[in-house]
């Protein structure tokens, strides 16, 4: 059957999708005309959460279920009708077809004329709380909602094909308040690859009791499900039962009829957006905003609505027509005053006027900047850590997305401006459990004396979690309370009072300064290191100066522990090139656009930790030949090592530019 031919069904991730944005139908499956940011990505963030082991670990919970395994739509549902004729049976993956409505499910249990749908997520929750998926008010919770309608659509689906069965719906999760109770569960789940795609394969010997104690829980959510068919639910554009929009959007699919667009704030989250355009490539997100207001590629290029940093009033905007950034008014961006820095609202009308008080490049708040400064002790220390948080545990005693500090860079900058990339260290061996290392190690390698930074309240949350680790540790190190005191220097963190106590050497937020201080419009009013190093470096003559030349990890100059005569500020064409860009990539079996877009993104919200965290969960539970394991690791340094030296390389600028 040629592709043009294919049935075009509408899936669990159709519906999904048109529950987002119904013109995303026409988009979606056409990589050679629309690429899909999310695409790659999602597979990517399953892999670094532990998405594709939690199903496997679901189906032991199940034994003597049997998979749908045949290829094609027709006789996976012909299969599916078959066994479902058994008095008694459990499928995995089972599939559902009626007309062009189709979907799989993860866990279909049949018992006589009752049906038990289970749909199995890698999404946490705490099966101790009285309502789990009810907010405050009372409604759906906004996070669980897109997961329980997911199961409204798979039981609508399932009531038209088999109206004689009565069907339940319960969500399987990972559970909190549960606790791992033997060591190396995520380790009995290796991923490798056939055809492009995951594939998981089970250690010999795992079975209902070798993984222990349950980490995933099972809820049923019939009241919930029956709320969301019994009222109309909304997606942008569209408002009606699931029923009639399931009906209308399949239909639409099939044909692949184009659904007007309903432009929105919902709009910023587009994956179909290629920006700037490329040739042969076609962004769906510009495609919308010019047939639906009348937008051109220059409006795109001086920007729009969307791009307005941290901005919550995007969709009256947008109602109102308000679409290109010159047109938004100052009044709706709130208070632009500010008596400690720049507030939110004047970073946001700098960004919409392009007019700011000072230099004509940037904004640098001197006074406040040199009053932050005057405050620091040198050494100056500037850390970085990266951690994974994974559904199912690697040790016993671990409960679901436990914290683990496997990696931290450090570099120093002494009283005469000396830089240094002193110290790192990196643990990705399988099975052995980092996070009280991590700190000896940080402890050593901080010393006693000097200020420490940190870019974004990341670490000083990691070492927090790691203090409470140890307080609920049954077992807990001979060094546990000299660790602790040792965290507790370098955090803030909430007492049991309520009070808030501040280590004597509490980390420094340089985003933080930044946000107050600092606005570079080529940052388009965003604070990550990663967009603002860029920016720094376009307008910094010192660190042109200094970095052109092949000073860094050379013999007589920067002392690095990964890189040799690095030359860090690169031209190409007259814009100079994001360092980031300069490293090899992590993955070498993996496109690199792909990998970028693992880091955080304020608008898709893929990233979940970045690359790093993918490359740690990939050197626990793939099968990884030792040279690629090796070439992994040493890509982490490389890319943790940069993180710090660009938090250097930032404060050396501002320094420079307060002289």
């Amino acid at each position: 059957m040629s592709p043009n031919t294919r049935p075009r069904h509408l899936t669990k991730s159709r519906f999904k999708l048109a529950l987002e944005c119904p013109t995303k139908l026409f988009y979606t499956g056409k990589e050679d005309q629309y690429p899909d940011r999310k695409r790659d990505n999602e597979f990517l963030q399953a892999l670094a959460e532990g998405g594709f082991q939690v199903g496997e670990l679901a189906k032991l919970m199940f034994p003597g279920g049997i998979e749908i395994t045949s290829r094609s739509h027709d006789e996976q549902a012909a299969q599916t009708q078959r066994l479902l004729q058994r008095e008694d049976v459990t499928l995995f993956e089972a599939a559902i077809r009626h007309g062009q409505l189709f979907v799989r499910v993860d866990v279909l249990r049949k018992t006589g004329s009752r049906i038990e749908l289970i749909e199995v997520k890698a999404k946490s929750f705490d099966s101790t709380s009285a309502r789990p998926f009810r907010g405050a008010r009372g409604g759906i919770d906004g996070g669980m909602k897109p997961y329980l309608q997911d199961v409204a659509f798979q039981r609508h689906v399932l009531g038209l094909a088999y109206p004689h069965l009565q069907c339940s719906s319960f969500l399987m999760l990972a559970d909190k308040s549960k606790t791992c109770s033997v060591d190396g569960l995520n380790q009995r789940f290796k991923i490798g690859r056939m055809g492009g795609r995951p594939v998981v394969t089970v250690l010999p010997g795992t079975d209902a009791q070798s993984i222990g104690a349950p980490v995933l829980s099972c809820v049923n959510v019939d009241e919930l499900v029956d709320e969301i068919l019994r009222e109309p639910i909304e997606a942008p554009g569209a408002t009606g039962a699931l029923s009639e929009l399931a009906a209308t959007w399949a239909e639409q699919y099939r044909t692949d009829t184009r659904i007007a667009p309903a432009i929105g704030a919902h709009c910023a989250k587009c994956e179909f957006r290629v920006d700037p355009p490329q040739a042969g490539m076609r962004s769906g997100l510009h495609e919308c905003w010019r047939d639906a207001a009348g937008l051109t590629e220059a409006d795109f290029a001086q920007g729009t609505v969307l791009d307005l940093w941290n901005f919550r009033g995007k969709q009256p905007l947008i109602e109102q027509r308000v679409l290109r950034l010159a047109e938004v008014p100052l009044d709706a961006l709130g208070d632009q005053g500010g008596a400690d820095g720049l507030s939110r609202g004047a970073r946001q009308a700098m960004q919409v006027t392009g007019q700011w008080p000072g230099r004509p490049e940037f904004y640098l708040d001197a006074p406040l900047m040199r009053r932050e400064m005057d405050r620091w002790v040198y050494p100056l220390h500037f850390i970085d850590f990266e951690t994974a948080r994974v559904a199912i545990p690697f040790f016993a005693g671990q409960r679901p997305y436990a914290n683990i500090a496997f990696q931290f860079s450090h570099h120093v900058v002494d009283a005469d401006g000396r830089v240094e990339h002193r110290t790192q260290f990196l643990s990705t061996t399988p099975g052995r459990k980092p996070n009280y290392d991590f700190v000896r190690a940080l402890r050593a390698a901080l010393g006693a004396t000097g200020t420490v930074f940190m870019w974004s309240p990341h670490e000083s949350s990691t070492l927090n979690a790691i203090l409470d680790e140890l307080g609920q540790d049954p077992a807990p190190p001979p060094d546990a309370a000299a660790l602790g005191s040792f965290i507790r220097s370098l955090t803030t963190r909430k007492a049991g009072s309520g009070d808030v106590e501040t280590g004597n050497r509490a980390l420094v937020d340089l985003c933080r300064l930044a946000e107050r201080a600092f606005f570079h419009p080529a940052t388009k009013g965003r604070n990550s290191i990663k967009k603002v190093l860029p920016a720094v470096m376009q307008s910094s003559e010192h660190l042109k100066r200094k970095y052109s030349r092949p000073i860094y990890g050379a013999m007589s100059g920067i002392q690095s522990l990964n890189f040799v005569d690095q030359v860090w500020w690169q031209e190409v064409g007259g814009a100079v090139v994001d360092p980031y860009r300069l490293l090899p990539p992590v993955f070498t079996d993996l496109p690199r656009e792909v990998v970028d877009a693992l880091e955080v993104d304020d608008d898709l919200e893929i990233a979940q930790g970045g690359a790093a965290t993918t490359a740690y969960a990939r050197l626990q539970f793939e099968d990884i030949a030792p040279q690629e394991r090796r070439s992994i690791e040493a890509a982490l340094l490389r890319y943790c090592e940069l993180d710090t030296l660009a938090m250097v390389m930032v404060y050396e600028a501002w320094k420079e530019w307060l002289r």
